[in-house]
């Protein structure tokens, strides 16, 4: 399960719907968790999700009780650069700089409306931009914690009330939306500044297995638990059975020709599994041509090579960039024998595609583990 994910489900239990939202809003140097970082804090001290390695946790939930009983946001700055930081201060361990934004979270307020926002955008499994103000200078008519939120479809959620601000912000959200890359925004005003950022938020990955044997469930079980949305595809209704895979969030019997009612897409990664040649290669067939973000196809080379010429022969027509979709042997060399570590290669070769990383070992890596933060 993600992190908003069970955030999402959390507050949903909440049974006054009242707690408090902390986000890693803006990190420099080494950090252990990345600007989008959350935790939600509810009115007995509990927490779910996490802003750092543990270290920060306990302070920023004293501060939260604050926040929800005077209902105002607050913006925390954590800075251990300093050699004393490790006796005197929160001892992260790490030489970075951490601002935490806290803000209440009830109806009616932005924190709630954004949380609301994010289970839309789950449910539709759709991508959507939250922009949230986290520092203000000068005399600007919004406050920390104001959130203005875009959809795929163009439609705005929330009110700033400065209309010079809002413009600025609707366009850096449209911007980031196109790129697909979060970033913090500094805004220059006729009276002021303000500092936004401007995060984009994706609905789980969509894992589609086709194929429901004895080694898809290990698979469905790990993939739920990365927060993926996970569903088991086969032919065998013998197999496709959801008792089989309590994880899962679908199980369904499919054939090639079903493929239409199972929502793929371009944010779908998909495993052909079924270890039976020829619905395998029907599986391939159908799935080739859709441009889906992960294709593997597990078994060996030969096998592969084999069902391509066939399919071919058949009248497939192939170019280099399709060809070039199939992760096949799949998954990372990673010396798997077992069915759980075979899901292990192939969900972090999974991972890897859909983040845009190589694979390798984080030791030999020049640059930063992290992809940078971007300050506009």
């Amino acid at each position: 399960m993600t992190e908003l994910a069970a955030i999402l489900s959390a507050y949903r239990r909440q049974p006054d719907k009242t707690a408090a939202l902390a986000t890693l809003v803006q990190a420099s140097g080494s950090t252990y968790r990345r600007p989008g970082a959350r935790m939600l804090i509810s009115a007995d001290g509990e927490s779910v999700g996490s802003i750092s390695g543990g270290c920060l946790e306990r302070d920023v939930v004293e501060k939260a009780r604050g926040v929800m009983q005077n209902g105002q946001s607050i913006l925390l700055a954590y800075d251990t650069t300093s050699e004393e930081d490790i006796v005197f201060g929160a001892g992260m361990g790490c030489k970075g700089a951490v601002h935490i934004l806290v803000e209440p979270v009830r109806p009616g307020l932005p924190a709630a409306e954004m949380i609301h926002f994010v289970e839309n955008i789950f449910q539709r499994r759709q991508s959507g931009v939250a922009a949230t103000v986290f520092r203000i200078q000068g005399d600007v008519q919004a406050q920390i914690g104001d959130h203005l939120m875009l959809d795929p479809e163009g439609n705005v959620v929330g009110q700033i009330q400065d209309q010079a601000l809002k413009t600025k912000m609707l366009a850096s959200a449209r911007e980031t939306l196109s790129c697909n890359r979060s970033k913090t925004v500094e805004f220059e005003l006729a009276a002021g500044r303000a500092e936004v950022f401007v995060e984009v938020i994706h609905a789980p990955v969509p894992l589609v297995i086709f194929g429901a044997g004895y080694d898809a469930v290990p698979m469905a079980r790990l993939a739920k638990e990365l927060g993926l949305h996970v569903t088991v595809a086969d032919v065998r209704p013998a197999y496709a059975r959801p008792d089989r895979f309590p994880e899962a969030d679908e199980v369904v019997v499919a054939r090639p020709e079903d493929l239409g009612r199972l929502g793929l897409n371009t944010r779908t990664a998909a495993v052909i599994m079924s270890h039976n040649y020829l619905t395998d290669r029907a599986f391939l067939k159908a799935l080739l041509p859709l441009k889906l973000r992960y294709l593997g196809l597990m078994g060996p080379a030969a096998r592969a090579r084999k069902m391509l010429q066939e399919l071919r022969e058949e009248g497939l027509e192939t170019d280099e960039a399709m060809l070039r979709q199939i992760h096949n042997p799949v998954g990372l060399d990673i010396g798997a024998e077992n069915p759980e570590q075979i899901a292990l290669a192939i969900l972090a070769e999974i991972q890897a595609v859909i983040s845009g990383h190589a694979g390798g070992l984080l030791r030999e890596k020049k640059s930063s583990i992290h992809t940078p933060a971007i300050k506009a």
